[in-house]
């Protein structure tokens, strides 16, 4: 009886220390090819294109800062994610309706990997890069799909102006 109780004891500690949540998965970048696929809010730009770098705070109160960026259509811009916070957070680029239903399956699987080109997973006091080719015009959203933090309004808006005639 006193090893079922031992094993048990094990067992709670064990999972009580380790948690299976997105906040603690280990992401890593990957040295393969990106892989271009055209998103009604861009594609996956080329590092050397880049003119331009966005700096985009995140912080541990569930806010980007700024939250909300212009850029013009056709630029390719490197969004830079510093993590001010004490916990990982994200910042993955797409339209509300894609960002609600990812933000869903990642509260029924907390643990899912999920990397691609639009969205970059950040350490505590940590930075990411998302280099983004803005071909379409139009009004998108990013935001942090962490289970709870999405919740909490971790949330921006990019607004693509059309070229310049």
């Amino acid at each position: 009886m006193k090893t079922i109780k031992l094993i048990a004891v094990c067992a709670l500690w064990i999972s009580a220390s380790t948690s299976f949540g997105h906040e603690n998965a280990h992401h890593t970048a990957s040295n393969s090819p990106v892989i271009k696929e055209q998103k009604d809010w861009g594609i996956a730009g080329d590092a050397k294109a880049v003119r331009r770098t966005i700096t985009v705070r995140m912080t541990d109160d569930m806010r980007f800062a700024p939250n909300h960026i212009e850029v013009r259509e056709g630029d390719t811009v490197r969004l830079r994610a510093e993590n001010k916070g004490k916990v990982l957070h994200e910042i993955v680029i797409g339209i509300k309706a894609e960002l609600d239903q990812h933000a869903e399956m990642m509260k029924k699987h907390p643990g899912m990997e999920h990397d691609e080109p639009y969205m970059a997973h950040v350490a505590a006091a940590k930075t990411g890069d998302i280099v983004w080719h803005f071909n379409r015009a139009g009004s998108f959203d990013f935001a942090c799909l962490i289970p709870g933090h999405y919740q909490a309004g971790m949330t921006g808006t990019i607004t693509v102006l059309p070229r310049n005639p």
